[in-house]
């Protein structure tokens, strides 16, 4: 599931036909689907009429429902719950839901968040991402918010790959998503069933061989491909994760772009660091 990066025009508006675009292009090069309003979408920074027409505009894309997975984050849990409720609406088959944010929450307030975003009767995927949000979600709360039906999977995103082993034993029956690009092979030979990722963006194909290989553990596939693409993997685990991936985008063909303010152009010396590994990767064939 491709954490899909939203193309603006110049003026910074939301270019909606290069959105659904590159849905398509993503999906027909073997994408199980798309996770649009995450932060690489910059889901902050869009109105309400945008942030809906987002949604609406993938799931038409993607042609089928159950591949789109909007994330619903907000400051408020009744807000994280009418955007449930939206991207049902539009059809969305799942949704991806962060911990309240706005504070750092304690266990209480986590499991009464995810068990009101939970009424809106899609599967929630809980995002795990502590570095940003300062709250974790230690395997042992994300067993009780699936012990409770709140939720499905995890997103995991904390970088601690040990944690993949305590989650399969706390919680046998949650889905372990990757949620972080440059662990993605250690995360799938610990188990991960799932992958919300950042760089199929740009380098679409390539991914998905990747990411095929890792799941089955076939490593003469998956290690060569996984070195390869790894300086730019490790992007997405960077604060100009989203500058950086659109960057690459950009050079690859597709529809990246401008980023909207508070972000900020890539500095030279890592737009050239970005620019470098990308087109590394290109000459090398992966795309």
């Amino acid at each position: 599931m491709v954490a899909t990066a939203l193309p603006l025009r110049s003026d910074l508006s939301v270019d909606y036909d290069a959105y659904a675009e590159h849905v398509r292009r993503l999906i027909d090069a073997g994408c199980d689907g798309v996770v649009p309003n995450g932060s690489l979408g910059e889901y902050q920074t869009l109105t309400a009429e945008e942030r809906a027409r987002v949604v609406s505009t993938a799931v038409e894309a993607a042609g089928d429902g159950a591949r789109v997975m909007p994330g619903v984050a907000a400051y408020g849990s009744a807000e994280s719950r009418r955007w449930a409720e939206q991207a049902a609406e539009a059809g969305a088959g799942s949704v991806l839901l962060l911990p309240p944010n706005a504070y750092r929450a304690d266990a209480d307030a986590v499991r009464a968040h995810y068990a009101e975003v939970a009424k809106a009767g899609l599967p929630v995927v809980a995002y795990n991402n502590p570095i940003d949000t300062k709250v974790d979600l230690v395997p042992e709360l994300l067993a009780e918010l699936h012990g409770e039906g709140s939720i499905v999977a995890v997103k995991e995103f904390s970088g601690d790959v040990r944690r993949a082993y305590q989650i399969a034993e706390l919680a046998p029956g949650l889905d372990l998503l990757i949620g972080a690009d440059d662990v993605l092979l250690e995360l799938a030979l610990a188990g991960a069933v799932g992958w919300i990722a950042g760089y199929p963006n740009a380098l679409p194909e390539a991914s998905v061989a990747l990411y095929r290989a890792a799941v089955a553990q076939d490593l003469q596939i998956a290690l060569p491909l996984y070195r390869a693409l790894h300086p730019l993997l490790r992007w997405d685990s960077k604060t100009e994760f989203v500058q950086a991936i659109k960057l690459s985008m950009d050079i690859a063909g597709l529809p990246g772009g401008p980023v909207r303010p508070p972000r900020t152009p890539l500095t030279p010396q890592v737009e050239a660091a970005v620019r470098a590994a990308t087109e590394k990767a290109l000459a090398e064939g992966l795309s």
